[in-house]
């Protein structure tokens, strides 16, 4: 009970202090700020992404088989098949890191058509905000840029062709997540869920650390709200 006490006290005097902060920068500042940081965060998560290895070599987004076939691997690969699903990984994520920089333009016009109260949602809406703000935006226009470059690389392999047909049927039994009944929407929507991951990640490092931010703008806006 006394933790609870102390918790919600603590609470009452922080909360006051912290509005009192955002309420000492004005509009275009809230804005502004926000605008450089999220171009930065942005920009920095296409460029992490967004080359060789980008994808394959980073464990958080790293993109695995998908369940209908990482359940077949250990018998294929017994069966000397183990080769054709390293490509297969290999090739699903090369795919995500050549469609990732299509992001960029459509992140950029998402912030340029923030509103100011688009700003003050994200500055008082904790430290994923901008991120859900982004995923919103983008998530239907961005999958359909990444699905092309993702089918012209999967439509190489062997192994992807089968996988779209065997899926494909498992699916119409409900063994398959409908979403996952071809190769290039899974990897598509693997290709989303880092890329906002690693934007995440970018405006958490932002909101600890406002030295990190774009510019002066964006690190008076930031530096206030850790006040």
């Amino acid at each position: 009970m006394r933790c609870i006490l102390r918790a919600f006290a603590l609470l009452v005097i922080c909360v006051p202090a912290w509005a009192a902060g955002l309420g000492n920068i004005t509009d275009s500042e809230a804005s502004g700020g926000l605008r450089e940081a999220l171009t930065q965060g942005a920009g920095r998560a296409v460029e992490m992404l967004g080359r060789k290895d980008g994808f394959l070599a980073n464990k958080k987004v790293r993109i695995p088989l998908p369940d209908g076939l990482a359940q077949v691997e250990p018998v294929m690969r017994m069966a000397g098949r183990g080769k054709d699903f390293d490509q297969l990984v290999t090739a699903m994520n090369r795919a995500a890191e050549a469609a990732v920089p299509e992001a960029k333009t459509l992140l950029v016009d998402a912030v340029k058509q923030m509103s100011v109260e688009d700003a003050r949602t994200i500055l008082s809406g904790g430290d994923d905000s901008a991120t859900r703000y982004f995923k919103s935006k983008t998530q239907t226009r961005l999958a359909e840029k990444f699905l092309p470059v993702v089918k012209q690389s999967t439509d190489r392999l062997a192994l992807a062709e089968q996988y779209n047909k065997l899926a494909g049927q498992a699916a119409g039994f409900g063994l398959v997540k409908s979403e996952d009944a071809q190769i290039e929407g899974y990897v598509t929507r693997k290709a989303l869920d880092g890329l906002y991951l690693m934007i995440g990640e970018e405006e958490k490092a932002i909101r600890r650390n406002p030295v990190q931010a774009a510019g002066s703008l964006a690190q008076k806006v930031f530096g206030m709200l850790g006040q």
